[in-house]
């Protein structure tokens, strides 16, 4: 992210500033606009616990790994997470 829209301000300065915020719109508007949300029938909801992960030595080709490792935190977790999605639709197809 370059700087040229970024201003340093003292915190005098930001609080001297004007609020822009059209606080009498933002108190009047209900709590959610837009699309309505999804009812949810949660007496059906199934917890799901996650299972004790096993602890594997696996090799990778490298840009696989740089790719999810660029993705951030997390990153053996997605990889989990697709290699299960595979897993699913093996079994699913039979």
């Amino acid at each position: 992210m370059s700087g040229k829209h970024m201003t340093r301000m003292s915190l005098d300065e930001m609080r001297k500033t004007k609020s822009r915020t059209d606080w009498d719109r933002v108190t009047s508007a209900p709590d959610h606009e837009g699309d309505q949300e999804i009812d949810v029938d949660w007496a059906k909801a199934e917890l799901v616990e996650p299972s004790p992960k096993k602890l594997i030595s696996l090799r990778i080709d490298e840009d696989i790994v740089e790719f999810f490792r660029s993705q951030g935190k997390g990153y053996q977790t997605r990889m989990n997470a697709v290699l299960r999605a595979y897993k699913d639709a093996v079994e699913k197809k039979g």
